[in-house]
């Protein structure tokens, strides 16, 4: 992928790994490293504990001092702060106790300093690949279970496997229900995302199927219809027994894509997908199971899990499929007054939305059905923006729905009717849902800051938008948006993106018609050879 948004600097995001050493190279330390680095992130290392392990046993745990343990991390927050941490193997009580502390007393501190908030990943590395426990005998000197709850309200995520969840929560799961509920109540009892982890044989077990359970109680730059939220994430299961190391991989990877400025539902499907191809790729060197590929980002579809709701909250339908968009869309006006939509259609406009932002506008329904005879007299793709009903009504070529209005509108009908269905999305996840009703475009964005509307997540930038559509190009017509001008053009074609929506760039010009064939112009002209 071609480096289209450089930093100020030349630095790697920094990304911790505080966890044990494993000698066979597989798991712990040694697979964070592995998987920080080809994620594009500089690691560092916090070692809690030193193993003599290999594919097919562990023969010694044996922790550092705790004068060692504190001396790593004070030294690497004075020179090299983390934007993500992931946690794995603590050996003891006294570790977690240790960590627990200086996340709430020195990192919290250099956070409200930086103005930063650094992701916490704890995987609760309980036991090997092999069998062997990693933690002892699970308890602490004074045969008590070793106690997580020092990190409630400390950590962003927890990544229990069905072992280590029902260890959690103090009781033996059997089935899917009893599942979902151990992680809900971890995640109160954490006040904490939980991602209970199917992999491995248990209660979430399928012979055909990688099941997890994502339960979300908050996360930030996250459409409000995915918090609060439980969901099951599903991936075909890849047969091979080379797995050493994939709990680990795993919450790495979700580390290193938060620390890339993801936000957490993104970092969950994206590091899912990252062990899918780990896997599918993986190597035997031992008598045991191997380790995982690196394979670097992600950008194969069939690597990425479906989303499926685990709640009571609403869901999307499945088996529907909307009209397909034989030819490019181009340059494409998004516009809120019928004016100006008559005026880009006479300017040459073949795909043009109209978005009325007031619904209690008196002329609503006139409106909407004058664009859509105007779509008609000029041949042109006119898309209805939110009022799916008016838009049926009047047969408009097409509708545009937000990820919000998608759990709202009458996607059966929609489709049964043939119009043409484009949807907006923000980040990973939501672009994963939208593929999974087959719409007839994708919008990515806002690709810049834009003033047209009130956004819950921030600017995509390039780098994101090239990951985009180095995922989905050629599944879907892909449309970027937000905030692009004459400016943008060509960085924003250099990605690779079918086409581009504009709003104030011809909204705000004084002669619109002029503003659109030179801005169409320039799109259809960009030079993207180098």
């Amino acid at each position: 992928m071609a480096n289209v948004e450089p930093t100020s600097s030349d630095l790697k995001p920094v990304v911790w790994s505080i966890a044990g050493s494993d000698s066979g190279g597989g798991a712990g330390i040694q697979a964070d490293l592995a998987t920080m680095n080809d994620l594009a992130c500089h690691a560092c290392t916090v070692i809690t504990t030193l193993t003599a392990q290999s594919s097919v046993a562990v023969n010694l745990v044996e922790p550092v001092s705790d004068e060692m343990l504190r001396a790593q991390l004070d030294t690497l927050l004075q020179d090299l702060p983390p934007k993500a941490i992931k946690i794995g193997l603590l050996a003891n009580q006294q570790q977690i106790d240790i960590l627990s502390r200086w996340l709430a007393l020195d990192l919290d501190d250099h956070n409200k300093r930086s103005g930063t908030e650094v992701a916490v990943i704890l995987d609760p590395v309980m036991i090997a690949s092999c069998g062997d426990r990693l933690d002892g005998d699970g308890l602490d000197r004074d045969g008590k279970r070793l106690d997580f709850s020092p990190f409630k309200g400390l950590i962003t995520l927890i990544t229990p496997n069905a072992f280590e969840l029902g260890e959690l929560v103090g009781q033996t799961l059997t089935d899917m229900s009893q599942y979902h509920l151990a992680a809900q109540n971890l995640s109160l009892s954490l006040d904490t995302n939980v991602l209970a982890k199917g992999g491995d044989k248990g209660p979430a077990w399928r012979a055909d199927a990688a099941q997890d359970i994502f339960v979300c109680t908050h996360a930030t730059a996250c459409s409000a219809m995915h918090l609060g939220r439980s969901f099951l994430l599903s991936s075909p299961r890849i047969a091979s027994n080379n797995n050493h190391g994939s709990g680990c991989t795993l919450s790495a990877a979700i580390a290193s894509v938060m620390a890339s400025g993801f936000v957490l539902h993104d970092a969950i499907v994206v590091a899912k997908a990252y062990v899918s191809a780990g896997i599918k790729y993986s190597y035997r060197v031992g008598e045991g199971p191997g380790p995982l590929a690196r394979t670097g980002w992600p950008r194969e579809l069939s690597h990425f899990p479906t989303i499926s709701s685990l709640d009571e909250g609403p869901s999307l339908p499945v088996g529907i499929k909307f009209k397909t968009i034989g030819e490019r869309l181009g340059l494409y006006p998004v516009v809120s007054d019928l004016p100006l939509l008559a005026s880009l259609l006479k300017a040459g406009a073949k795909t043009i939305q109209l978005r009325i932002k007031d619904e209690n506008d008196p002329q609503l329904e006139d409106k909407i059905a004058q664009a859509i005879a105007l779509g008609r007299d000029y041949q042109a793709k006119v898309f209805i923006n939110d009022y799916w009903q008016l838009a049926l009504k009047h047969n408009a070529y097409g509708v545009h729905l937000g990820q919000e209005d998608l759990y709202d509108a009458d996607l059966k009908r929609i489709a049964d009717a043939q119009l043409a269905l484009g949807i907006s999305s923000h980040s990973y996840f939501e672009l994963l849902l939208a593929a999974q009703i087959t719409p007839s475009y994708i919008a990515l964005g806002h690709i810049f800051p834009t003033t047209t509307k009130v956004m819950p997540s921030a600017p995509q930038g390039l780098m994101k938008l090239q990951h985009y559509v180095d995922l989905f190009k050629g599944h879907y017509p892909l449309v970027a948006i937000g905030g692009i001008d004459a400016s943008h053009i060509e960085t924003v074609k250099r990605t690779g993106v079918d086409d581009v929506a504009v709003v104030r760039a011809l909204s705000e010009s004084e002669q619109p018609g002029a503003a659109y064939l030179a801005l169409s112009s320039a799109w259809e002209q960009a030079n993207v050879s180098q």
